[in-house]
């Protein structure tokens, strides 16, 4: 539920936890995101601490949605990426929904929250079919969109390609370790992007994570038949999907 067509959003990162208000009818945000520092070790009850800290600075009183890097199952957390591990089958909804007091929250998946901004508000947001968001990084997080409707928790970073995981392919995390050319790294990008497109037909690959600032450097040298657009949102649509799915009710 929103106030005044507004929503608050908070986006749980390895590094940082940020949160804003968000304007819902433009994805913009609604005054300045505040950040703090991710605790480590970055237990449950350590980040639902945070949490709360930031919700109260930014003095909001109404619902709040909630990003996580994990795998979300009515509420629990199922998988735990760049968060302690503890997080694994810790209902989370519970937790943050304590930690503020009882009020009413939403939580999702870090890449299924960008990817439903960037099909509202950023680089999909013309495009009347099937999205899929495949965000470049340590690892590549993955969303797919209907139509403006969520299929929640995909995880084709994982899927096998050629004997070895896509993350383990062309996460930009790869490109850095291995120090690859834009041209090198993108071959490996290309076989992951085929793949995919065979197997689901999307209409367009928004890429996301850091190196798609660099977007002019490689896009143009992958070898798939689908359109690829780098996202617009950037560093502020974990927090924008965080707070759609709060205002839609969404809660995979």
């Amino acid at each position: 539920m929103s106030t005044r067509g507004r929503a608050f959003g908070i986006d749980i990162g390895g590094s940082g936890v940020k949160g804003a208000v968000v304007d819902l009818a433009t994805g913009d945000l609604a005054h300045e995101r505040i950040k703090i520092a991710t605790p480590h070790p970055a237990t449950p009850n350590a980040v639902a601490e945070t949490v709360s800290e930031l919700v109260a600075k930014a003095d909001w009183d109404g619902p709040v949605g909630i990003t996580l890097p994990s795998v979300m199952v009515n509420g629990i957390a199922r998988t735990a990426a760049n968060i302690d591990k503890s997080w694994v089958d810790t209902d989370a909804h519970q937790l943050f929904s304590l930690a503020l007091g009882g009020r009413e929250v939403v939580v999702l998946n870090d890449a299924d929250a960008a990817g439903m901004a960037e099909d509202q508000y950023g680089a999909a947001k013309n495009i009347d079919g099937l999205v899929m968001l495949l965000t470049f990084g340590t690892g590549i997080g993955s969303a797919l969109m209907y139509r403006g409707t969520l299929m929640p928790n995909t995880e084709f970073g994982h899927i096998d390609i050629g004997g070895k995981e896509a993350e383990h392919r062309a996460a930009s995390s790869v490109k850095e370790r291995k120090n690859l050319s834009y041209k090198e790294w993108a071959a490996q990008v290309t076989k992951v992007l085929v793949t995919l497109e065979n197997l689901l037909w999307p209409d367009v690959f928004v890429a996301g994570g850091g190196i798609s600032r660099d977007a002019e450097h490689w896009i143009p040298l992958l070898g798939n038949r689908t359109p690829v657009v780098a996202a617009h949102l950037r560093n502020t649509a974990g927090i924008v999907g965080a707070a759609m799915a709060v205002d839609a009710g969404i809660a995979p």
